[in-house]
């Protein structure tokens, strides 16, 4: 594309909110996952993916946002969209209502969602007319790039945390497992919380080392960086368990390599004690040789006085 991949192209989408449904009958049957036909909104494609089916690690029903055949966009796509979720009975009656949700779809994260009901109030007798569901998304697109250079330097928002989009996976599992980690977090700058979400991302990966490596020193810094964090408003007890659990076990591997060069030391004394006896023997033995090849003169015998 030339030098047209130094700049964006971009626009603010038809700013219109567009609204379409998916029905979806027999829904108590097993369906790992159902996908609707493409729908155009903002002058973008989109589809909408529905996972009906109860597992271990699930027991809601998801529903998201996908754009559709996103391989086939421009090098450095992405778009901004507020969607909501919203679940009908047959009747039109609303059984859930999401929040309005604002995400940045790009190649990376080309689709957004949300749990909703439990399977398990689907599921109820009567509460969804004749086994069906219907999921409706109303979505607004309300920026459009659609090339761009890429820098590995593109950010997003998690949480009103500006993130790079390599960080995102690991900040969505921070939120996910710790939702009112930043509930009390002060700072309010941009540039300041991105540092401190950098800080707390480069604890998290110290603490991943084995306990046997730690120093006294990045222990202690691993310490005050906690501190520094707590101080701004996370909510890190499960952080600092972690730490605490570090240090003993550094600790106790520590009495045990103390142990270990112990019976070492022990090891190596006996076997110079051993190294001792072994020569003190050989020495034994010659001389026990030497006297039993030793042969007496006939004078010694016969001459021998009394």
């Amino acid at each position: 594309m030339g030098n047209q991949m130094h700049k964006s192209i971009s626009d603010k989408g038809d700013q219109l909110q567009t609204s379409y449904t998916l029905e979806i009958d027999n829904f108590s049957e097993d369906k790992y996952s159902i996908k609707s036909p493409k729908f155009l909104s903002g002058g973008c494609e989109w589809y909408l993916q529905v996972h009906p089916k109860e597992t271990r690690l699930d027991d809601h029903l998801s529903v998201y946002l996908c754009v559709y055949n996103p391989k086939s966009l421009r090098t450095g796509w992405k778009r901004t969209a507020n969607y909501r979720f919203t679940l009908l009975n047959q009747s039109g009656n609303v059984l859930h209502s999401a929040t309005e949700s604002s995400c940045l779809f790009c190649a990376q994260f080309s689709a957004w969602g949300h749990k909703t009901l439990p399977f398990s109030q689907l599921k109820e007798e009567g509460f969804l007319e004749n086994s069906k569901l219907i999921v409706k998304v109303d979505v607004k697109v309300v920026a459009i790039v659609h090339e761009a250079e890429i820098t590995g330097r593109e950010t997003l928002i998690i949480m009103g945390f500006e993130v790079l989009y390599s960080q995102y996976d690991s900040v969505h599992k921070i939120f996910k497992k710790h939702p009112n980690i930043a509930i009390d977090f002060k700072p309010k700058d941009k540039g300041v919380k991105a540092a401190y979400m950098n800080l707390l991302l480069s604890l998290i990966e110290t603490l991943r080392k084995s306990p046997q490596s730690f120093s006294e020193t990045e222990l202690s810094n691993a310490e005050s960086q906690l501190n520094e964090l707590t101080e701004a408003g996370f909510k890190l007890d499960w952080l600092k368990s972690k730490l605490e659990e570090v240090s003993l076990e550094r600790k106790n591997a520590d009495a045990d390599g103390s142990r270990v060069q112990e019976v070492e030391e022990r090891i190596k004394n006996m076997e110079l004690t051993l190294s001792d006896l072994k020569a003190e023997l050989k020495n034994e033995k010659a001389k026990s040789a030497a006297a039993v090849a030793k042969l007496v003169s006939f004078d010694d015998i016969v001459l021998r006085q009394n």
